[in-house]
This record gives C-alpha cells, sequence and structure tokens, in this order.
C-alpha cells in the first residue's frame, strides 16, 4: 500500500469510529471533508481531511501529534477562521488536484524565482527606496541562509515547540477559535499542498512551491507548521538565527516567500530581521 493510500485509509476509518479510537486518539466531534471533483454512482468519496466541529483549546495539538497519527501518515494541525469566512475550509477552497509534487523542486530554484517577482525594479521608479527594502542585499539573489544554530533555545525537539506555540498563540487569543484538523501528508510542511490550500493564491498559484521552502525551514531550522488560516500561515521554530548577520537572509527568505511581511509590515529586510526573524520562535506569513 502506498504511502498516499495508506493516509486515505486512516481517514476512512472515521466514519466508522469517529474518534479514532483505533488511531490511539480521543478525537472530538467532527467532520469529514471530501476531496473535490465529479461524483458518481461508480466512485465512491474519497476524503481530503477532518477538521472538528467546535474550537478547540490549549493543549489540544499536543494531545494529537502523537506517533500512532504520524504513522498512519496524518498530521494534526489548526485551522483558523477569519471574519467573514470562520468556516473557510468548507467552502470550495480546496484545489489539491491543481498543485504538483514537492518532491519535484528544489528550495534554491524556488526562491531564486521568488525573489526576481518581488524584488524592486529601478527601470519602474524603484530607486533609493527599493534599495533601502532590500538592503543589505542588491537585486541579486543573495542565496540560502545558514542553517539555525544547534540547541538554539534548549530545546531538541521542534514538535513539542510547535505544541507550544499553538497553547501560546491560543492561551493569548492570537489564535481565537482555532480547529482541530488531520490532513493525509508524510511532513507538516507536506500540508498545505495535500489540501490544496489555496493561501498564497494571489502570489503563487502552486502551493507544493511553498511546501517546497517549508521543507527547507523544517531542515534547516527546526521549523513546523502550526495553523493555517484564509490566507495566514503560522510555524513555530526551534532553532531561529540568533544574530542579526545571521537573520539577514533569512529575512530575504521570508521577503522572497511573504513579500507583505515586509512590503505591508516592517518596511524593509532590515527592519523585519530585528523585529521578526533574531530569536524569534514563531514566524507568521500573510498573502493579501
Amino acid at each position: 500500500m502506498s504511502k498516499s493510500s495508506k493516509a486515505r485509509s486512516a481517514l476512512s476509518v472515521l466514519v466508522d469510529d469517529p474518534q479514532g479510537r483505533s488511531l490511539g486518539l480521543a478525537l472530538p466531534s467532527g467532520v469529514l471533508i471530501d476531496r473535490p471533483g465529479r461524483r458518481g454512482w461508480w466512485r465512491e468519496p474519497e476524503p481530503l481531511l477532518w477538521v472538528s466541529d467546535e474550537a478547540v483549546g490549549v493543549g489540544a495539538l499536543a494531545a494529537h501529534r502523537t506517533p500512532a497519527l504520524a504513522a498512519a501518515g496524518l498530521q494534526a494541525v489548526l485551522f483558523q477562521g477569519r471574519r467573514g469566512l470562520e468556516r473557510w475550509w468548507q467552502e470550495g477552497e480546496f484545489l489539491p488536484e491543481r498543485m504538483s509534487d514537492p518532491d519535484d523542486h528544489h528550495v534554491e530554484p524556488v526562491l531564486r524565482e521568488f525573489w526576481s517577482r518581488v524584488v524592486p525594479d529601478p527601470e519602474e521608479g524603484e530607486g533609493e527606496d527599493g534599495d533601502a527594502l532590500i538592503a543589505p542585499f542588491g537585486r541579486d539573489w543573495p542565496g540560502l541562509a545558514e542553517d539555525g544554530p544547534d540547541g538554539s533555545d534548549g530545546s531538541d525537539d521542534p514538535d513539542a515547540l510547535a505544541c507550544e506555540l499553538a497553547d501560546a498563540l491560543i492561551a493569548s487569543g492570537f489564535l481565537p477559535s482555532p480547529r482541530l484538523a488531520l490532513v493525509p501528508a508524510g511532513r507538516g510542511a507536506d500540508v498545505l499542498t495535500a489540501v490544496g490550500w489555496g493561501g498564497p493564491t494571489n502570489f503563487e498559484n502552486d502551493t507544493a512551491l511553498i511546501s517546497t521552502v517549508l521543507r527547507s525551514w523544517e531542515d534547516r531550522f527546526g521549523a513546523r507548521v502550526v495553523a493555517l488560516g484564509f490566507d495566514e500561515l503560522h510555524v513555530s521554530v526551534a532553532a531561529p538565527p540568533r544574530t542579526t548577520a545571521h537573520a539577514l537572509p533569512v529575512a530575504a527568505e521570508h521577503f522572497a516567500f511573504s513579500p507583505d511581511n515586509i512590503w505591508q509590515g516592517s518596511g524593509s529586510i532590515r527592519a523585519y530581521a530585528d523585529e521578526a526573524v533574531t530569536g524569534s520562535n514563531h514566524w507568521g506569513f500573510w498573502w493579501d
């Protein structure tokens, strides 16, 4: 049985086992959302993901990010609604068939292409202001940042840190009404592609490219996907840069990945590196 078939079977188990006890879980009430596409008498609906009916609280992510769930090929994440789109996951927003496979991409060419799209162009009147925005870098892609430091905050478990961040975001009200979601994917970075999430659509239609970058951040910085919104992404980071010199090229990657973080946020890569990257265990992204 292939990994994807195994994961689909694990979701199908929830039809007759809605609390997931056979998977070592005690799920709240929830609903299976079917994969979009044509239906007919010859084809059974295929579940795409499971989402809890009601908001979950502190401890929910930790309770469901278990070895048994991972062995079944499922990833637990949080979904957060937004005003006017409280249940965006039930509004036909997922388009998994349109996405390519993250295995077909490599992080540096992806980020180099993203950088070329967003770096200011002097020929379009983006001169000194544009130079200040991307300083200390020029228009050429600066290359990948170095890996994060080992044991940066005394934590050797990025998954435990992800659950701690989830609890902090819920307790603070940053995620006021998150739902628990179970998604068939081999790793957290691939959740976005597996469901066909369209959050970055105004920037990039193929979410597999977003997953490619997240895979690299998982490997280099101990990053873990914690929560998805309609157009937002929240990631925990076990090994963030500890110095400005290290944070600057990471900030350049963030600018290429999600330019609104700087265009509509800090205003420059240098300011963003200080405010949102150096020593930060929470990286948040949005696409307007």
